[in-house]
Formats: C-alpha cells, sequence, structure tokens
C-alpha cells in the first residue's frame, strides 16, 4: 500500500494515511475471524463459539469508531485532494463495511445459538450442507477482498466482482433446493427457514465483499465500476 501513497513534504501525512489503511486491515481481520468462527459453531453446533462471536461485534464497532474519528481530524487538518482523497474515502466505505459484514456474523451466531439450543429439534443433515457450501464462496471472497486492498491485484479484484455475481444468482437456486425439504416433511420448515436466513447472511457478506473490491478499483485507478454491476441501491454502499 505505501508505494501507492504520493510522498508529501509533510512525512506526518504519509504516516496518517498508511495508518488508515492499517486500520482497515486490522479491522478487516477481526470481521474474517467473526464470519469463520460463525460457520464453524454452525457447522459444529458449537453454542460456546457462537456467543463468543457475539462478544467479538464490541471490538469491531469500537474500531469503526475509531476509525470514523481519525478520517474527521485528517480532513480537517489535511483537507486532502485527488488521489490522498479517493484513500480516505475508501477506507471510510470499507470500513463501513466491514462494519456490515461483522453484523452479518452476529446474526449467524445468534441463529446458532437458536438453532442448537437443547430444546431444539435435530436438524437436517443435507441442510447444514447447503449453509456450507454458500460459506465457503462468500469466505473465499472476503478474504480476497483484504487481499486486494493489503497488495493490490487487479485481476483479484475484478474476479471478486464476478464471484459475487455467480453467488448472487445461486441465492434463488438455494432457496428452491430449500423448498423442496420443506415439502417433503413440515417438520423441516422451522430450520429451513433459519437456514434461509444464514444463506441470506452469507450473500450479503460476499456482497460487501465485492464493495471493498470495487472502492480499491476507485481508490488505485479512480473508476467507479457500479454503474457496470447493476447493483442493488438497497444494499450498495457506493465510493
Amino acid at each position: 500500500m505505501i508505494g501507492y501513497i504520493e510522498g508529501h513534504t509533510v512525512k506526518r501525512y504519509d504516516g496518517e494515511l498508511n495508518h488508515l489503511h492499517y486500520l482497515v486491515l486490522e479491522m478487516g481481520g477481526l470481521v474474517l475471524r467473526q464470519v469463520q468462527q460463525a460457520l464453524a459453531a454452525f457447522r459444529n453446533r458449537d453454542l460456546a463459539l457462537a456467543h463468543q462471536v457475539v462478544t467479538w461485534d464490541r471490538e469491531t464497532d469500537e474500531m469503526e469508531v475509531q476509525v470514523d474519528r481519525e478520517i474527521v481530524q485528517l480532513l480537517a487538518r489535511r483537507a486532502p485532494v485527488g488521489g490522498d482523497l479517493r484513500i480516505v474515502i475508501a477506507v471510510s466505505k470499507s470500513i463501513s463495511d466491514l462494519e456490515r459484514i461483522g453484523d452479518e456474523a452476529v446474526r449467524i451466531a445468534q441463529i446458532v445459538m437458536q438453532l442448537f439450543s437443547p430444546e431444539a429439534s435435530d436438524p437436517c443433515a443435507q441442510l447444514l450442507r447447503e449453509v456450507g457450501k454458500v460459506g465457503e464462496v462468500a469466505l473465499a471472497s472476503l478474504r480476497a477482498a483484504l487481499e486486494v486492498f493489503d497488495v493490490w491485484d487487479e485481476d483479484k479484484a475484478r474476479w471478486i466482482i464476478q464471484n459475487q455475481a455467480e453467488l448472487t444468482e445461486e441465492f434463488p437456486a438455494e432457496l428452491r433446493r430449500l423448498m423442496t425439504y420443506i415439502m417433503e416433511d413440515a417438520r423441516n420448515i422451522g430450520f429451513a427457514v433459519s437456514v434461509i436466513l444464514v444463506i441470506k447472511s452469507l450473500e450479503l457478506i460476499g456482497h460487501y465483499a465485492q464493495n471493498l473490491a470495487e472502492y480499491a478499483i476507485f481508490q488505485f485507478k479512480g473508476e467507479d465500476v457500479r454503474a457496470a454491476q447493476g447493483h442493488d441501491a438497497a444494499t450498495d454502499a457506493a465510493p
């Protein structure tokens, strides 16, 4: 990242921009851990781990506040323009979407605590596998997006965008498969609804990972690629 920040006469300015970038990566590591462990809790029916995912959310929220504060201070102190302003905008947008990813991980963890409580009925093994497949795709997109923000790779950034388009197309197919389980046995209704909510959270995580890739493209190339993607304005956070 340092190579993409123009040298300034005031060296502290370079340090401030690099520190913002570092905070994005640090927060990205936190939310990646949340998503990984939320999926592990689902896979292993681990209520203690699910609870831990929920408690980690406070750390993520506190980091978002810290970055917002530093952005405001930098804007007031340096009045960035050009490429420097793009960096600040990309960081601000990225932090916001990382916080949303953390929220989705918490939702998954909360569903785990409901689904696998001692009072809950035994889940359908096939429905559990459906979550695992979608989860791996969402995790791959999130990991790649954080790598792109750390070390600029335009091909990888555009792969993330395409990968998310495929995941979005897969969501209706997952819903159809889940409906067949419901029709086969009405006792699957409650569990299937919970699985749908988990898959929807994973789809959103993939969508936010796509946003991160787009922010990176905007930061490094000054290109707004949203128009070509046909994004849903209700869930998109644009640079």
